[in-house]
């Protein structure tokens, strides 16, 4: 009876499976890029804002259970803790927001040659309402 074996060099390349250790090689090859960083943060952002996209619906849920549910928890979302959490959420979109106009003006207007100092713009404007954004969430214990 023939039998046919097919020699171990004709098979299909089948990489290691371990994907702690990829993710670790892809995370630490980001270090040297700037580029690279901002293609990071820009997708991890993402994630969180459709994370919060999901939270945010969730949260009006409470409108079906009436007026009384609903009020009591945005006097919990009025706390502190929370309050932090929408500062954070704020600095999530002015970067995600900053950055897809930096994508796009890169993408479209020949800013290729540009793109770092693009990206210092990102952080600089990005800081800077951010921290405006601190001052307006928390003026109240500020100046209080």
């Amino acid at each position: 009876m023939f039998t046919h074996q097919t020699p171990k060099t004709l098979m299909a390349y089948t990489p290691e499976r371990n994907p702690i250790s990829t993710w670790n090689k892809l995370i630490l090859s980001y270090r040297r890029y700037s580029g690279s960083w901002a293609y990071l943060l820009h997708r991890i952002t993402g994630v969180g804002l459709v994370a919060y996209l999901f939270i945010h619906i969730w949260a009006l849920s409470s409108l079906t259970h009436g007026r009384a549910a609903f009020t009591k928890e945005m006097a919990t979302f009025s706390s502190t803790p929370f309050r932090i959490g929408e500062w954070l959420l704020g600095a999530l979109v002015m970067f995600h927001a900053f950055n897809g106009i930096r994508i796009a003006m890169v993408d479209l207007a020949n800013g290729a040659r540009y793109h770092k100092k693009l990206l210092g713009a990102v952080w600089i404007t990005g800081i800077a309402v951010v921290v405006m954004m601190f001052f307006l969430i928390f003026s109240s214990e500020i100046f209080a």
